[in-house]
């Protein structure tokens, strides 16, 4: 498959991604339109939630993979392609023109957002994570420090990037990568939304951001040392610790999925 054609997929998938992933959360997370309608003895407003929206970024990278995963590899997200040529699975000479793909279909998808969110009236970017950003400090939904967001973003790449190794691995099963990765992402929303609301993913993070305005890009340097970081650290244990051989054959996750 031409790199050409590779790239479009990578900036498709990505774009899917930050639009189900961001989107459900900006547009779903807590629709309230109808809560007058809702009975006086319930709690609950109208809205897929926290769970919802950790479903929804799950889907996007299952849905996604199994789209575009023979094409491309179905990375969707720097950190991965990252980690996946840590784990020598994959061509450096490929990251620049993957990465560049990825942050231009989240800059869309997030652009698309935007344009949908803002027909609503009353729409104002205002709040802690307008768009669905990333953020510590003042902008981490539940007030966590720099240092725990970061360390937060690191663990949470990491593991992703195992699981992603290691149902890519010429030994495991064949077929049930991305559900796989689908729902190991699910999982780590559960488990981060309340810290960063959650990147694990440097596009996702700089889409949304260029159109919440310059405080919030500010916090964006965060969400690519820290994934990618994690990332790495990934490729190089699974390479060290877990693989056949150091010199295993180079297999692009596409032939896996």
């Amino acid at each position: 498959m031409s790199l050409m054609k590779r790239c479009l997929s990578e900036f498709i998938g990505t774009f899917w991604l930050v639009l189900g992933g961001c989107g459900s959360a900006v547009l779903a997370a807590a629709y309230t339109a109808d809560a007058a309608k809702i009975s006086e003895n319930t709690s609950f407003p109208l809205g897929i939630g926290l769970v919802g929206v950790s479903l929804a970024f799950g889907l996007t990278v299952l849905t996604g993979a199994y789209a575009f995963g023979h094409i491309s590899g179905g990375h969707f997200n720097p950190a991965v392609s990252f980690g996946l040529w840590a784990g020598k699975r994959f061509p450096g000479s490929d990251l620049l023109p993957y990465i560049v793909s990825q942050a231009i279909g989240a800059v869309v998808g997030a652009g698309v957002i935007y344009l949908i969110a803002s027909g609503k009236t009353g729409f104002t970017l205002s709040g802690s994570n307008p768009l669905a950003t990333n953020g510590y400090g003042i902008h981490s939904p539940g007030g966590y420090t720099l240092f725990a967001c970061f360390i937060t973003e690191v663990v949470m790449t990491f593991m992703f990037l195992l699981i992603i190794l290691g149902v890519t691995d010429s030994r495991a099963p064949k077929g049930f990568a991305p559900l796989a990765i689908g729902f190991g992402l699910t999982l780590i929303h559960l488990i981060s939304i309340p810290v960063t609301n959650t990147s694990v993913n440097p596009a996702r993070s700089t889409g949304v951001a260029l159109f919440a305005g310059a405080e919030l890009f500010s916090q964006v340097w965060l969400f690519w040392i820290a994934p990618i970081l994690g990332a790495i650290l990934a490729g190089w244990l699974y390479v060290a610790v877990f693989s056949e051989s150091p010199v295993q054959e180079q297999q692009n996750i596409k032939e896996l999925v």
